[in-house]
């Protein structure tokens, strides 16, 4: 819940995500937070409806995932996988709902729709080519992947964490979450 509270948060404006965390989730009053946005309470409550608004309108996929750990699951985020670190990306974009999203929370890069993506893909994926190795996972129920940077001695660092959402039989979403540690591990 909480990734998907965090990458969540990404897609409403600083204002509305200012009084969201500060009313919803801090517990402070309207008053309270009017006071610390130096606003008014009427102003806060019509900037927490904009900000629930928004969050219902992503929170419902069109299309109903597969059940979790499900063979369909599995198969699709194998493909997405091999694709992924074989620098795949028609391999990928195959893969992807018409009105699918790339983010990369805490950055505020989204990419929306397969030709986006892929654009982004090809630029992200070229210095990577080779290097890429997914270690499947879950977060939040959903399919995910650690993410490593495997080098010429085979030693692979950490570069994040790919979580999927999955609609139907495609993905609709991709929240990459980078990771900076130097932290390394042998890919044996």
């Amino acid at each position: 819940m909480e990734l998907a509270f965090v990458e969540s948060l990404q897609h409403l404006p600083p204002r509305q995500t200012a009084a969201l965390v500060l009313r919803e989730v801090l517990g402070f009053s309207a008053a309270e937070v009017a006071a610390m946005l130096d606003t008014s309470e009427i102003a806060i409550k019509g900037l927490l409806r904009r900000a629930r608004a928004t969050l219902d309108a992503r929170r419902f996929p069109q299309q109903v995932a597969p059940p979790p750990d499900s063979n369909q699951e599995r198969e699709l985020a194998r493909r997405f996988a091999d694709a992924f670190t074989a620098g795949d990306i028609d391999g990928v974009i195959a893969l992807l709902t018409d009105d699918a999203w790339l983010s990369m929370p805490p950055a505020r890069h989204q990419y929306c729709g397969p030709a986006a993506i892929a654009a982004f893909l090809r630029v992200s994926l070229a210095w990577a080519a080779g290097r890429l190795c997914l270690r499947p996972m879950r977060a939040n129920t959903q399919p995910a992947f650690g993410c490593y940077l495997v080098d010429s001695e085979g030693m692979a660092e950490p570069a994040g964490l790919i979580v999927l959402t999955l609609a139907g039989d495609r993905i609709s979403r991709i929240t990459r979450f980078l990771d900076q540690g130097r932290q390394r591990y042998s890919r044996g």
